[in-house]
């Protein structure tokens, strides 16, 4: 092989275009139409052909259209608002300065696998990565501290073409990282800052890139550097390829190598944020760099390091959740753990749900669980579930109180609305209306728009839709080198005054993308309604090695080359958020069918919302929230099902049902003036409940109040004063799990006041009547403990006929006096007795202290007639 010097050529702007680099490296302007007005002027060609890339814009265009460009000015009259607006933008005050204090301002470091700012980017494959880049957005507008972690793949995710027989094809294009809107981090030297991450027998080195999001800050590590092997320079390869041992090395540079990248660029997270189990390793570097910094042991790291993460959990489903056999954690972590100052057996106990199982494999989402103080699910639902799916984690905790809480997912608005609606929203609500979008009082001013206005502007957005879909169609059909007369149908697709439901996810088994092809006849029928036709526009990929969703796209493929259907269905390849942009903007209604309760949250059809699309959906995820009679159309009811292929044909038919009664007629009755009043009307509705709730700006207020203020006040709390409060809490904790086997609950006497005195109540009869008050007494030995380091409280509520308490709530009982026997205690407390039907109480024993995160922090808990100890 030859040797070759490689270097960097940069394209030459003329002075008065220098801001144009400046403006095209900040990534706000993916937000920000007017500043993609720009880069369309210097040439919409190139800007269609780079694919929406400025950087590869600037580099592209010829100099003699920049040199025109410079002396244009008009041109450079909308260069200068754009600086100035991005500047303004940069240094005016936020809201986070305004309701946090600056005195005590954390550095937020937000890990995750993949990050979808905008397609010319593409380091994202789905809706956890088009969420990262919304959470950023969100971050960079409200002004919070927070910077991205994550890997940049050559490869990104494939691209995804269809053959002649509908199945699904991958291509694999490399990244050119030098012409996109990233930098590399370099040293004062000028070469590029490195971090090296130890692997089995080597280590590997990986290079820095940033990405400029607004206000925040995305570090992406890189691999493909000549100082590692081949195979080594492939770790960041793609994005969810290979097999297990590259998903275990990319997590390991995700992680761990992040969490170094951040120290080599002198960053010092507060709080470290893992969105999903990847980057769960981050924890376990985290608490090594306290041990070796601070001289700290594993516990007192362990509780310095849980107090400042947060974790984030999203899918249930099996196949997304990632584990690592033993034998895989042995190969890379058998020379790490050791420098944790724990044995092998404590190791992979971090990330087993049964910590003395053999055989059972590492799980991520474990790990991440046990080493943060908050984990948060992603909706209502998902919170629910989540804490019956890995409630085991804290034994004899009741579900209702297992520490996972939810924060509901959300959009960037301005990311995902139309041009179009953006200046309707301008005209009516306010020209900031974005910075107030989580203001419920301002969207009540939706009904000052004008239905005639709000027709026109949708119109408008499912007309480019639908001239979108036939140039892509177009792509499609001349690439498979089918006969011309198919290439002129082409131009008869889609009708631009039909009603048009868009269909765009992942296409997985439990999405059910096929769902409305159950009753193939009826759908026909439905479609072809000469009066009144409905269309569909399908999108999605399948992922690589998931037969089953590939057969899923076939089938819809097979179905729409049907004679009959051939206008009204078309699928869309390569789905990703340039072609989402334009769905969620044009189509009219927007259809999910996942199979409850398997989806996490969802936020499409949040994207299509702010548009004026009505939601047509199962009630799973978000849309058990965000769902109105007035404002959308719930598939089925909250509802379990034991037979999927019943469940199936059942909400199949409710689609159909829905479609024929409600939805179609309702678009098709018009006004005198040929607008389907009573149709805006519900979209009206739609925006007002939906848009200020289910947006990045609300979610990412909660997660700051909710998740890194209290966790930035820990980390700062136990770390401060040499480490001496997370030395102690450490301390404490052992000696708690060291006595805590002899706890009892030694008796309890319960009395009833009905306001004709005080009685103990009968064991054999124990009725009392409603308004009584339940005095209870219990005897609690503590030994060597004290009686302010335990939590004694009374857990009551309705039983069922198993007698189990469901839903319960807990009343802390005060502490009344010792007992003749020492290390025994009393404690009072009473409850009061509102509410008729079969209730039960039973008295309960927590640890307690102030540093806990939760009161199951330590996942002991101790009840009334069980012996002490079976359940910690």
């Amino acid at each position: 092989m030859p040797s070759i010097r490689s270097f960097t050529v940069l394209p030459a702007l003329p002075d008065p275009l220098k801001d144009l680099d400046f403006i095209a490296r900040n990534m706000f302007w993916t937000w920000n139409p007017e500043f993609v007005g720009l880069f369309k002027r210097v040439d919409s060609s190139l800007w269609a052909a780079s694919g929406h890339n400025p950087v590869r814009l600037l580099g592209s265009v010829s100099q003699s259209r920049l040199e025109a460009l410079a002396e244009n000015q008009g041109f450079l009259l909308e260069l200068q608002r754009a600086t100035e607006q991005l500047n303004s933008y940069l240094s005016s005050p936020t809201w986070f300065e305004k309701v946090c204090s600056e005195n005590t301002k954390p550095v937020i470091a937000y890990f995750s696998a993949e990050f979808g700012i905008h397609e010319c980017l593409p380091v994202y494959a789905g809706g956890l990565g088009i969420l990262a880049g919304d959470h950023l957005k969100s971050a960079s507008d409200l002004g919070i501290p927070l910077v991205g972690v994550g890997l940049l793949y050559q490869k990104g995710y494939f691209r995804q073409y269809l053959n002649v027989d509908g199945w699904q094809q991958e291509v694999y294009a490399e990244n050119d990282v030098h012409n996109m809107p990233i930098e590399l981090v370099r040293k004062d030297s000028g070469r590029p800052l490195t971090i090296s991450v130890e692997y089995p027998g080597r280590c590997v080195v990986s290079q820095i890139w940033c990405a400029s999001i607004g206000r925040a800050k995305l570090y992406l590590l890189d691999t493909n550097v000549p100082a590692n092997s081949p195979a080594d320079r492939m770790t960041t390869s793609s994005l969810y390829g290979g097999d297990r041992e590259l998903r275990i090395r990319q997590e390991i540079m995700l992680g761990i190598g992040g969490l170094k990248a951040l120290a080599a660029m002198g960053i010092t997270p507060t709080v470290c944020h893992m969105n999903e189990g990847h980057a769960g390793f981050m924890a376990l570097e985290r608490i090594r760099r306290l041990q070796s910094d601070k001289g700290m042991t594993f516990d007192e790291a362990l509780e310095a390091t849980r107090s400042g993460n947060v974790f984030t959990m999203h899918t249930l489903v099996k196949a997304g959740l990632d584990e690592f056999s033993v034998e895989l954690m042995d190969k890379y972590f058998g020379s790490y753990f050791p420098h944790l100052g724990i044995n092998r057996k404590q190791f992979l106990a971090l990330g087993r749900m049964l910590p003395d199982d053999d055989n059972e494999s590492f799980k991520m989402p474990v790990l991440a669980v046990k080493l943060s103080s908050i984990t948060n699910g992603v909706s209502k639902l998902h919170g629910k579930l989540s804490r019956e799916v890995w409630g085991n984690l804290w034994p004899g905790v009741p579900a209702n109180e297992v520490p996972i809480i939810s924060i509901t997912n959300g959009i960037h608005a301005k990311s995902w609305i139309s041009e179009e609606m953006d200046s309707l929203y301008t005209r009516y609500l306010g020209p900031v209306w974005a910075e107030h979008v989580t203001d419920k009082s301002m969207w009540d001013a939706i009904d000052q728009l004008p239905d005639e206005e709000l027709w026109r502007t949708h119109q408008r957005c499912k007309e480019q839709l639908i001239v979108f879909a036939r140039n892509r169609l177009r792509a499609q059909v001349q690439r498979r080198g089918t006969y011309h007369t198919e290439l002129n149908r082409v131009g008869e697709v889609l009708d631009p005054e039909a009603l048009t439901i868009g269909f765009a996810r992942r296409f997985v088994s439990y999405k059910r993308g096929d769902l409305l092809l159950r009753d193939p006849e009826r759908l026909v029928k439905i479609l072809n309604d000469p009066k009144r036709p409905v269309q569909i526009i399908f999108a999605g990929k399948a992922h690589p090695k998931d037969a089953e969703g590939k057969d899923i796209i076939r089938r819809i493929i097979q179905f729409a080359t049907r004679d009959e259907v051939r206008r009204r269905i078309v699928f869309l390849e390569d789905y990703d958020i340039d072609l989402a942009r334009v769905l969620v903007r044009g189509v009219d209604v927007w259809l999910s069918n996942p199979r409850r309760p398997m989806e996490a949250s969802g936020t499409s059809g949040m994207k299509a919302a702010i548009n004026g699309v009505l939601n047509m959906s199962t009630l799973d995820g978000w849309w058990c929230e965000g769902y109105s009679p007035d404002a959308g159309w719930a598939v089925g009811a909250e509802e379990s099902w034991e037979d999927a292929e019943y469940q199936d044909v059942v909400e199949s038919q409710a689609i159909y049902n829905i479609l024929e009664k409600e939805a179609v007629p309702l678009f098709y009755t018009r006004s005198a003036d040929n607008l389907p009043r009573a149709w805006i009307r519900r979209m009206k509705e739609s925006i007002r409940r939906i848009t200020p709730e289910f947006n990045t700006h609300r979610m990412l207020a909660e997660y700051t109040r909710r998740l890194y203020n209290p966790a930035a006040a820990r980390w700062r709390y136990l770390t401060a004063q040499a480490m001496t409060r997370a030395r102690a809490f450490a301390r404490w904790k052992s000696e708690m799990k060291q006595v805590w086997p002899e706890f009892e609950v030694k008796d309890v006497i319960m009395e009833v006041n009905s306001g004709d005195g005080s009685e103990q109540l009968n064991p054999k009869q124990p009725q009392l009547k409603i308004g009584s008050e339940l005095k209870v007494r219990a005897l609690v030995r503590l030994g060597t403990a004290s009686p302010d380091e335990v939590s004694v409280q009374l857990y009551h509520g309705p039983v069922d006929t198993w007698g189990t308490i469901k839903e319960g709530s807990a009343i802390s009982m005060d502490y009344e006096q010792p007992s003749d026997q020492e290390g025994e205690h009393w404690f009072v407390g009473s409850m009061s007795c509102q509410r008729t039907g079969q209730h039960g109480a039973s008295v309960r024993v927590l640890p307690k202290h102030q540093d806990m995160a939760n009161p199951h922090e330590l996942g002991l808990i101790l009840w009334e007639n069980k012996p002490a100890g079976k359940d910690a």
